[in-house]
């Protein structure tokens, strides 16, 4: 899918802090951790998820007492910030995450990267994952990243007891799913919470206006140059989103809400909006903030699109999450991984599915009839959409995530929108 490109100047991935971009970059020389100490960032910070993590973290050191291991935990956005700031300075962390496609291909291409390709061929340990999440951590035939955190999906996640009260059934085409909206509106309760000051939130949406009306290929054909971003099937999703919008299917103020701090979770928690359209990790973050809500979700995939191409099964999203990756830099590789490795051993990944959690691995059981559902969708899954943010350069994915903001909040046409995500595509081949 991606066209192969020479060595990029490193500052080109620091639009992941938000559009800053750093002087300096090249390739790293030095971590931050050295000798018998290991830095290792992530950024779980939702309950139980960090204690997991430094249970893995404390059996590795009780397996190499010799070695100390810091752990840095950080929010999402605040990390992709601090993390562009580590490279720049040559300040890098010994295992630190990124989330596969354009990004890590950057990384790759700045030769920040340690091939793990020896250390995953090695007892057969890259046998244990799912293939797609094995495929999604390789680039150029190697082996850059080991995915762990969760086979994480885009669904609608909805409330169980208002459906019931109203009498509402699963839609299986967009009018159907339309036309509940528009019932929970006449009974004074937004269809959709959403907190897009991130811009990530809002992009779910586009994505599923798109693939269900043109299927996976027009993106696809877009990234590779042999299409473009002002196909009719990004127009569509546009106008799909301006049209809901107007519709009033969104709570108040979307655009300057943050998912981070839970603010669309918490209108889901009193009940004022009954959908979230969210990756699978709303699972577990609910059952860490609010386990009895966690009981009323139910889910289902975004619905068909009857006058479009799309195949309703495709599913979006990334198998695996938060890819972790060991520096060019680092002093003790083996080490580096072995700590990576722990992160997934027997006793944490049955730490992970008891928080909600599908590790993308081939041999799990889960009992939850939440994740087995989801797990059966990716499973049946005719095709898979790496999300839009992460599937472009971390520039481009920039101007996508500013421009279906902007469509969110009606500052820019479809069109415009278009027309200026593709020059930004365009203007990356050229490289």
């Amino acid at each position: 899918m991606f066209l192969k490109k020479k060595p990029l100047f490193l500052g080109l991935m620091f639009v992941l802090a938000g559009g800053i971009l750093f002087a300096g970059g090249g390739n790293q020389k030095k971590a931050a951790g050295g000798g018998k100490t290991l830095e290792l960032w992530h950024i779980q910070t939702t309950d139980p998820f960090p204690k997991i993590i430094q249970d893995s973290v404390n059996r590795f050191i009780a397996a190499n007492p010799d070695y100390k291991v810091n752990v840095t935990v950080v929010a999402n956005d605040a990390y992709k910030q601090k993390l562009a700031v580590a490279m720049n300075s040559g300040q890098v962390p010994d295992v630190f995450i990124s989330w596969s496609g354009g990004p890590m291909i950057e990384f790759v291409n700045a030769g920040a990267l340690a091939d793990l390709t020896s250390y995953m061929n090695a007892d057969g340990y890259k046998g244990k994952f799912l293939d797609a999440a094995i495929a999604q951590a390789a680039y150029k035939d190697k082996i850059w990243g080991v995915p762990v955190e969760n086979v994480a999906v885009c669904s609608v996640f909805y409330n169980k007891e208002i459906f019931a009260r109203y009498n509402l059934q699963v839609p299986g085409t967009i009018a159907e799913l339309e036309a509940l909206a528009d019932t929970l509106l006449q009974n004074n309760i937004k269809p959709f919470s959403l907190a897009n000051k991130t811009q990530w939130t809002g992009s779910m949406y586009f994505m599923f206006f798109a693939t269900r009306r043109g299927g996976v290929t027009p993106f696809a054909k877009a990234l590779e140059g042999t299409g473009s971003f002002t196909d009719p099937v990004f127009i569509y999703a546009g106008q799909k989103i301006q049209e809901w919008v107007n519709k009033g299917y969104f709570n108040t103020g979307f655009n300057g809400l943050d998912e981070d701090s839970g603010q669309s979770r918490q209108l889901l928690y009193t009940g004022d909006a009954a959908m979230t359209i969210m990756g699978s990790w709303f699972i577990s973050t609910v059952l860490g903030e609010n386990p009895e809500f966690a009981k009323k979700i139910g889910l289902f995939s975004f619905p068909q699109d009857t006058s479009g191409s799309g195949n309703p099964n495709t599913v979006i999203g990334t198998i695996g999450d938060n890819f972790y990756h060991v520096s060019s830099a680092c002093k003790s590789p083996d080490k580096a991984f072995e700590l990576i490795r722990c992160l997934l051993d027997a006793q944490a990944v049955t730490e992970r599915i008891a928080a909600g959690r599908i590790p993308p691995l081939k041999d799990i059981t889960l009992s939850d009839p939440l994740l087995a559902e989801l797990f059966a969708k990716v499973r049946a899954a005719p095709d898979m959409q790496l999300w839009y943010d992460q599937s472009l350069s971390p520039e481009v994915a920039e101007v996508h995530k500013t421009t279906s903001q902007e469509i969110f909040g009606g500052t820019m046409t479809p069109e415009a929108a278009a027309e200026r995500l593709q020059a930004a595509q365009a203007s990356y081949l050229k490289k």
